[in-house]
């Protein structure tokens, strides 16, 4: 059984640490309001975006082609070159969000056997780095500071090696916020685009009217359109993702803090008996003390 000693530096070391993790929930709980302030902005931008990503996409005439929307040869059979842009986070002890991101990631690079990763936040980096796993690019300073500059760098990297043939795909793992609460790690391809993704056949129009002018032709919206979307989806994933980080903190922290205190309290219980026996086998030993005592004096008083 521990000594009181032992026990008491315990719940001193628990108090220290509590420190630690009550800080950290706070700073995350800031973060996290500017995060939402962020996603909120986005939002509008995006899915307006994406509706006109809708339409556009019933409109075009079905035999029209384009690179930015036509699969390569080599793809679909596990051949084909195949970039995969992880977004996880630089820091840890955010419970399993960065182990999701990456697990996922790794399910879709077993997938090709020629690919280009490329990495977001230095969790990301580090295990990849670990386990030898070839790592083209990681973009620093973007988990914690997603701007809509950094999503631009991103998208002209990557608009470049597909338009240079470099790459035939493009693919992007991220964690979604699906509400305040739940959080849902998804992988999207984002080139070339599919003209029957679900995003673009099921999403409402919210026009009145169909009538649809392409001006000044089909390729030049195309070339205009399509690379800003890339950059809005990138940005919105880069936002969602930092926002579900401090969510998955957040949480996590809290956790922390509730087990702390339920150890605490266990420890302090142990504690308690601990002294209390002490205490109870010091008085024993002094009233054994006094009665020896006492019983000495008296043979003392027989023998004189």
């Amino acid at each position: 059984m521990p000594t009181t000693r032992e026990l008491r530096d315990r719940i001193h070391s628990i108090d220290n640490t509590m420190k630690i993790t009550n800080a950290m929930y706070l700073i995350s709980s800031t973060k996290m309001r500017k995060a939402r302030a962020s996603l909120i902005q986005t939002e509008p931008y995006f899915y307006t975006l994406q509706a006109m990503m809708a339409r556009v996409m019933r409109h075009l005439p079905e035999e029209y082609t384009h690179p930015y929307l036509d699969l390569r040869e080599g793809v679909a059979d596990g051949k084909g070159k195949v970039a995969v842009i992880c977004v996880t986070a630089d820091k840890g002890l955010a419970g399993a969000y960065n182990h999701n991101v990456i697990r996922k990631t790794e399910e879709l690079l077993a997938k090709y056997a020629n690919y280009r990763l490329f990495v977001v936040g230095e969790m990301g980096r580090s295990y990849f780095h670990s386990r030898n796993i070839p790592i083209e690019e990681a973009f620093h300073y973007t988990a914690q500071n997603p701007t809509l500059h950094r999503a631009r760098v991103i998208t002209r990297k990557m608009m470049e090696y597909f338009e240079d043939k470099e790459i035939d795909e493009l693919h992007i793992v991220f964690t979604r916020m699906k509400n305040s609460l739940e959080m849902e790690c998804e992988e999207e391809q984002l080139l070339p685009l599919d003209k029957l993704h679900p995003v673009f056949v099921k999403l409402p129009i919210t026009a009145n009217y169909e009538a649809f002018n392409i001006f000044p032709n089909t390729d030049a919206l195309i070339d205009n359109v399509i690379p800003d979307y890339i950059n809005g989806y990138i940005y919105s994933a880069l936002v969602e993702a930092f926002c579900a980080e401090q969510q998955a903190r957040m949480t996590s922290m809290d956790a922390a803090n509730r087990n702390g205190n339920e150890l605490k309290q266990k420890l302090r219980i142990q504690y308690n008996r601990a002294r209390q026996a002490q205490i109870t086998q010091e008085i024993t030993e002094i009233a054994a003390g006094a009665k020896a005592q006492k019983a000495a004096k008296k043979k003392n008083k027989q023998e004189v």
